[in-house]
């Protein structure tokens, strides 16, 4: 924005909807986005257009795009790099974070993957994005409710969970699948899922016959054995958003105990971030204990 700025940023993010998107889609996703309101791991809604066509979201801007690009484009670089599985656990944790906070809303954000995850500063600052299949649970019928609403919608059969295939069920816990795709999908610089099938059915029959991607190369065991948790039949024995925190937390710590004494000043910097982010996370488990 050349002259003037909306609610104090004059850069954006903007999504432009498709042509034949009806506006009730985008009021949705608009009230889904503010209900949210401000969390550090989620891109904040600045202004919007559901008037006219094309409708428009406008966003807060950040600066390396999605994360999916980032890894990819920074892949040889970030290959060398010693602290690689400590940077990868700690965005990890943010976006963790994030699916903490949606939770607590009883939101079911239905599309999460590495491409909807957007870049500011790596690790500290990512932000979850893209709330077009986002439901939220409390305008539904019943709470519980996890049927599919609109069986006919396109989605991302690559990151989603064999219970949707096999029963139209996606609840709360088929975020947790998807989570666990994520961090497949961080540990391999953006690699399709299941990248040696080609066409859907191939995919759908791979995940409901128990199949999984197999271990990227030098993924840490701790970061193995949270996605393998996320990945877990039934549904019912997946982890909590909550329980991966905690687990994320558990990891961050224990690399927090060898550090590189020759730099005290970013260690500095990275251990005030954590603190902060550990105690939003605080204030979003407190709110979620107290929600229903």
């Amino acid at each position: 924005m050349v002259r003037g700025t909306c609610n104090g940023h004059s850069m954006f993010t903007c999504k432009i909807s498709k042509e034949g998107v009806r506006p009730k889609h985008v009021d949705t996703e608009v009230s889904i986005m503010r209900k949210l309101v401000h969390h550090k791991n989620i891109l904040q809604l600045l202004d919007w257009n559901t008037a006219e066509q094309p409708y428009i979201l406008i966003m807060e801007y950040v600066s390396f795009g999605t994360l999916r690009t980032f890894l990819q484009t920074n892949r040889v670089h970030l290959s060398g790099d010693p602290e690689l599985p400590s940077l990868l656990t700690i965005a990890s944790y943010h976006i963790a974070l994030a699916m903490q906070h949606l939770r607590s809303k009883n939101i079911i954000h239905c599309d999460l993957a590495l491409r909807n995850i957007m870049v500011n500063k790596f690790p500290w600052e990512v932000k979850l994005t893209e709330f077009g299949l986002a439901r939220d649970l409390t305008r539904m019928t019943s709470r519980h409710s996890s049927r599919w609403k609109n069986p006919r919608q396109r989605v991302p059969l690559r990151w989603y969970p064999p219970e949707y295939f096999k029963n139209n069920n996606y609840s709360f816990k088929g975020d947790v699948w998807a989570f666990g795709i994520v961090l497949w999908e961080m540990h391999t610089f953006g690699t399709l899922p299941y990248s040696n099938l080609e066409t859907s059915e191939e995919v759908v029959y791979h995940i409901c016959m128990g199949h999984k991607n197999p271990n990227p190369d030098g993924c840490r065991l701790e970061m193995l054995h949270v996605m393998r948790k996320c990945w877990q039949e039934p549904h019912t024995l997946r982890p909590s958003f909550t329980n991966i925190v905690t687990m994320l937390e558990n990891i961050m710590e224990n690399d927090a105990d060898y550090v590189d004494v020759e730099s005290p000043q970013g260690l500095m910097i990275d251990r005030a971030d954590y603190h902060e982010t550990k105690s939003l996370r605080s204030s979003v488990l407190l709110n979620e204990e107290t929600s229903f």
